[in-house]
């Protein structure tokens, strides 16, 4: 956070897991063909709102002197979604349900760092985004239980197979409760993530 560089390649990673959001939304809706009409709505809206975010960020970016593709990036995003193809559940479990969600729990410390160092223009894009996430992380929630219902399946216990078929991250804390609740996480799933 000390130089102008350091601070450009954490708007990058940022953008970047935003671009990877884009194309996961739209993966989403082609991939997946059974779904009520509502659903697809949903994720063309999750998919412009990352677009949004993605350009917030990029324009952020620019005004350092970079762009984006001059920082290397991650794509663990991505490799869930490699992983979870065959399955619309597994998909929306291990994609928005957790790594999307990961992005509410660490959205306040990266703010922090970032306002922090003074650049309270990254400090207010993140604001944005957290808000949207909220929302996109909460139709995760729906369409999640949604499968689980048709399926006839416990959502709690369900995902928790879920995350070891898929070898998905483990989740660490510090949780962002606050956001996961608005997000729609039931308290039982809140107090799972508590355990050891």
């Amino acid at each position: 956070m000390r130089t102008p560089e350091g601070r450009a390649a954490l708007i990058h990673s940022l953008a970047h897991i935003e671009l990877n959001a884009i194309d996961l939304a739209l993966d989403i809706i082609w991939r997946f063909s059974d779904m009520p009409p509502a659903f697809y709505t949903d994720w063309l809206k999750v998919a412009k709102e990352e677009a949004y975010h993605f350009t917030l960020l990029r324009d952020h970016l620019r005004s350092f002197g970079f762009d984006y593709g001059n920082f290397d990036a991650h794509n663990a995003l991505w490799e869930m979604a490699e992983r979870t193809k065959g399955d619309i559940l597994a998909r929306i479990a291990l994609v928005p349900r957790t790594l999307e969600a990961r992005g509410l729990d660490a959205s306040p410390a990266v703010k922090a760092k970032l306002v922090g160092a003074g650049d309270m223009e990254a400090g207010a894009i993140l604001d944005i985004i957290l808000r949207d996430e909220i929302g996109h992380v909460s139709l995760g929630n729906r369409w999640y239980r949604y499968v689980c219902e048709q399926r006839g399946i416990d959502p709690v216990a369900t995902y928790a197979d879920l995350v070891e078929r898929y070898d998905a991250p483990r989740l660490r804390a510090p949780f962002n409760m606050e956001a996961r609740r608005a997000a729609g996480f039931e308290e039982a799933e809140l107090l799972a993530l508590q355990r050891p």
